[in-house]
């Protein structure tokens, strides 16, 4: 390649194509340079096509039940004794108001809200089940990552994200993230993340065991959950 071009810089082969008619008076097309630069495996290398996953905007549900729609989404706290943010990433059922799995990092990425959702599905043992809830998010770019995509797709998840400007159709996790705030975050100045992520880690625990809901007959979200598996208990449908 380089006694062709004489700089000692690469060209793909309709480059190619050109410099050999320009400088050398070759006739020849671009699809025999292409054959010979296979034969002498000196193509440069492809860049993958991404596959381009259609985006599903969230419509108007009726939930009767858990396991029907789960809502996630990110919340920043902040380490004063060492001057940087974390990030806390939820999937919250909107029936039984359980934080069913969490993400807590200094980072969060496509890849780790993929796992928070992997642990989710886990743990309610929903693998099997067909549908799966709906994973409803915003447009924020973990969400829309390919990492993110690709598992939704590989769990048979639905996901839909929600118009830009519209919170209130995340209604729940939103709400769910103002606890977090009130009860937890404001109360504390973390001086090390291992500090963080213990009292965000107890804090998840207190919501889903102890802390009542009046939405579901002043049950403690795990303890309504459990109740609901084994005799159902009324209450009204959560419209989102």
């Amino acid at each position: 390649m380089e006694s062709i071009t004489g700089d000692g810089y690469a060209y793909g082969y309709r480059k190619l194509t050109v410099l050999l008619r320009r400088e050398h008076d070759l006739i020849i097309n671009k699809k025999k340079v292409y054959r010979l630069c296979t034969e002498l495996d000196i193509l440069r290398p492809q860049r993958q096509k991404r596959t381009h996953y259609p985006r599903k905007l969230a419509r108007n549900r009726n939930i009767t039940n858990s396991n029907q729609l789960f809502e996630t989404d990110i919340k920043y706290g902040y380490i004063v004794g060492e001057d940087r943010f974390f990030f806390i990433q939820t999937v919250l059922d909107v029936y039984d108001r359980v934080a069913v799995a969490y993400h807590i990092g200094l980072t969060c990425e496509g890849k780790d809200v993929a796992r928070t959702l992997q642990q989710a599905l886990w743990k309610r043992q929903l693998f099997e089940d067909d549908p799966k809830p709906v994973i409803r998010s915003d447009n924020g770019p973990q969400f829309i990552s390919h990492a993110f995509q690709e598992a939704c797709e590989s769990f048979k998840v639905e996901h839909e994200r929600i118009p830009p400007r519209t919170p209130n159709m995340n209604a729940h996790i939103e709400s769910f993230h103002r606890l977090l705030e009130d009860d937890c975050l404001s109360r504390h100045e973390f001086e090390t993340y291992k500090e963080a992520y213990e009292v965000v880690t107890e804090y998840m625990k207190f919501y889903n065991e102890r802390r009542i809901h009046s939405s579901i007959r002043d049950l403690a979200p795990a303890e309504f959950y459990r109740q609901n598996q084994v005799s159902p208990i009324p209450i009204k449908a959560v419209r989102v």
